[in-house]
């Protein structure tokens, strides 16, 4: 019997782990004690609970142009991508609040540098053709001085939906470059 473990396996533990991320846990001390949650009136959801996270066609990518090169790839600014998902619920006795999170990457383009964007990401959670929530948010990530490249984290806290809310709920997460007065 081998000792060697597949990078499939390994992997797909390590994505278990962070999907159990549904438990409430200890708060750590500055002096490293443990000390118990602060309790509230929200209570943890099984993770089947929990509306899944989807990435729309079109909506997992977006670019920035230079100036009159719409479209053109050899005048690409910056392009970013996101691409694993994960998310949180707690439920009150009125709301089920969510916390989403998403990976993504920020790459140079031809005519890139190092240096922010501000790239705008819509969360939205529907139940069937009703829209609960939606919320575009303006994100800021960095690649950083004499970089190409770099990975960021999104993270959009206490996305709230009604209780009672369909099990057919789905989370939305993407780019979308609308106008930021729309909810």
């Amino acid at each position: 019997m081998s000792a060697y473990v597949s990078r499939p396996i390994v992997f797909a533990a390590a994505l278990t782990l962070l999907a159990g991320c549904n438990t409430q846990k200890t708060l750590e001390t500055a002096d490293n004690k443990s000390a118990a949650a602060a309790p509230t009136d929200t209570m943890p959801v099984v993770e089947g609970t929990c509306p899944q996270i989807f990435l729309r066609d079109g909506t997992s990518y977006y670019r920035t142009y230079a100036k009159g090169g719409k479209d053109d790839p050899a005048k690409v600014v910056y392009q970013a991508s996101l691409a694993e998902t994960s998310r949180s619920c707690t439920m009150s006795a009125s709301a089920m609040n969510i916390t989403v999170v998403a990976q993504g990457r920020l790459v140079t383009g031809p005519q890139g540098s190092a240096g922010n964007l501000v790239m705008p990401i819509r969360v939205a959670v529907t139940d069937g053709e009703t829209t609960l929530y939606s919320e575009l948010v303006k994100f800021e990530a960095a690649i950083p001085a004499g970089g190409s490249s770099a990975q960021f984290v999104f993270r959009k806290d206490n996305v709230s939906i009604p209780g009672g809310a369909g099990k057919l709920a789905k989370i939305y997460i993407g780019f979308d470059e609308g106008p930021y007065n729309t909810k």
